[in-house]
């Protein structure tokens, strides 16, 4: 049994038919790769995931529990953490504030900005929140301004926010979008270390250098439903995923 149990998941938008009897099993401690061409579905089924979106058909199990029908606050509490194709963070506060705030969201209770403040000040909180900055490589930088930052360093910082709330499923929507190559291996690195944590991991990516580079197993999307599934060096040779993915040219 995985942590995270997809069992035929459909979701239509009108007459668009984005999701078909999605399957997936992801394995506890694993990183698993979810891979297709623009349109295949993956960002509405993350979303499906993350109670931004609800299926019409079937069941979402993480860690024994239904994600479905619950919040999205709820989904977070219990352990899911994800990060966006194009990084959420406060551009007006400093990366050490960006932080701290997302503290709170593994607590009961409604956010306000005076708790907030008590925080800030509060060491055990400040010292999670420094020691999250350091492990992405960001701790020098603590009093920046986050709006500043490179496309690379808000990336850190996001995961920074991620890591703080002690996820057991991080989910990453193409994480080195819009990335250079030396960002891109930066960034391989830094997921590669937050490995060792035991966080499972699933990340929706075009690049493949990032994909084989992390990945104990590969999922493979198009027009709403998962085609093949196996280990990365068994996805490159597929006929069907060199098909659907890059019009039969090799992976």
């Amino acid at each position: 049994m995985g942590i995270l149990e997809v069992r035929d998941v459909n979701k239509s938008f009108g007459g668009l038919q984005a999701l078909n009897n999605v399957q997936l099993n992801v394995e506890e401690g694993s990183v698993h790769a979810i891979i297709g061409p623009n349109g295949a579905g993956k960002s509405t089924f993350l979303n499906c995931l993350v109670g931004r979106l609800t299926p019409d058909t079937g069941s979402v199990t993480f860690n024994g529990g239904s994600l479905l029908g619950i919040t999205p606050h709820e989904i977070n509490q219990a352990g899911v953490a994800r990060v966006f194709q194009t990084p959420e963070i406060f551009g007006d506060l400093s990366l050490l504030d960006n932080v701290i705030i997302p503290t709170f969201a593994t607590r009961d209770g409604a956010f306000t900005l005076n708790a907030w403040k008590r925080a800030d000040q509060d060491k055990e909180v400040r010292e999670k929140a420094e020691h999250m900055l350091e492990d992405v490589g960001l701790i020098e930088k603590k009093d920046f301004i986050a709006g500043s930052l490179s496309r690379g360093d808000k990336r850190r910082l996001e995961l920074a926010m991620c890591l703080v709330q002690n996820p057991k499923l991080l989910l990453l929507d193409e994480p080195t979008a819009g990335m250079s190559r030396a960002d891109t291996n930066n960034t391989i690195d830094l997921l590669k270390r937050i490995g060792k944590r035991g966080i499972t991991k699933i990340i929706i990516e075009h690049d493949m250098h990032v994909v084989f580079s992390l990945a104990n197993k590969v999922s493979v999307m198009a027009q709403g439903t998962v085609i093949a599934e196996g280990l990365p060096e068994d996805i490159k040779g597929d006929p069907r995923v060199q098909e659907a993915y890059l019009g039969g040219a090799h992976l």
